[in-house]
């Protein structure tokens, strides 16, 4: 068995190695797109927050909708909810796991918050703006914690669901629909630009399997299982 998590581990951490860069790459062409101005991102960015500002403003239903879901998927709640997850692993005797998905949370938060200050970009703004947002806008921080969060919990909970494909599809699709559905929140509402939520997304993921590449070539995390 001992064999077996070890073979899971190595597979698991080339696997992130691999991502990692993926996921990186194109970050960095964002985040260098944004800050040289280049225009015909600004342009996409500038008629997609348009189109969905229209959309928000005739339906005041949806924007009801949407403002509970983003402060229900919020930085604090992925934050409170990895915490817990913590709490879980440490009592299962996962103290090594526990202290990878901890460290990853705050590292990412950290990094999302550093970079709004270096980027500095602005916030759409509009005449009758839906909602209202403080702080910088690139990379969206909403986006990069649903992310990273999930990542985070893909990366515990996917070995305890070998041999059970119903819990498998479960666990992938909240990894996938909850950050997506976050970043939509964040654009529709008008307080940040599609490429602030992409950014976001990308990182979060970027920062979560990085991490896990780095620890695991210490051992951490190891093999959750059933």
């Amino acid at each position: 068995m001992r064999q077996d998590h070890h073979t899971a581990l190595e597979v698991r951490t080339s696997a992130a190695a691999v991502a990692t860069p993926v996921l990186l790459v194109p970050f960095a062409l964002l985040a260098a797109l944004v800050m040289g101005r280049w225009a015909p991102l600004h342009d996409l960015d500038r008629s997609v927050s348009d189109r969905l500002h229209e959309v928000a403003r005739a339906n005041p239903g949806v924007v009801d909708v949407l403002t509970w879901l983003t402060h229900l998927l919020s930085p604090t709640a992925w934050r409170l909810a990895v915490l817990a997850l913590v709490i879980w692993l440490v009592r299962r005797g996962s103290r090594a796991v526990a202290f990878w998905a901890a460290v990853t949370m705050i590292a990412g938060g950290v990094l999302g918050a550093v970079l709004k200050l270096l980027v500095s970009r602005h916030r759409p703004e509009f005449l009758e703006p839906v909602a209202q947002a403080s702080g910088y806008a690139f990379p969206s921080g909403h986006a990069l914690n649903a992310a990273l969060g999930a990542t985070i919990f893909l990366l515990v909970l996917l070995p305890m669901t070998r041999g059970r494909p119903l819990a498998r599809a479960a666990l992938w699709t909240g990894v996938v629909v909850l950050p997506l559905l976050t970043a939509l929140t964040r654009v529709v509402l008008g307080v940040h630009w599609l490429s602030d939520v992409v950014a976001g997304l990308v990182l979060g993921a970027a920062v979560a399997v990085a991490t896990a590449a780095a620890f695991s070539r210490r051992g951490v995390p190891e093999p959750v299982s059933g």
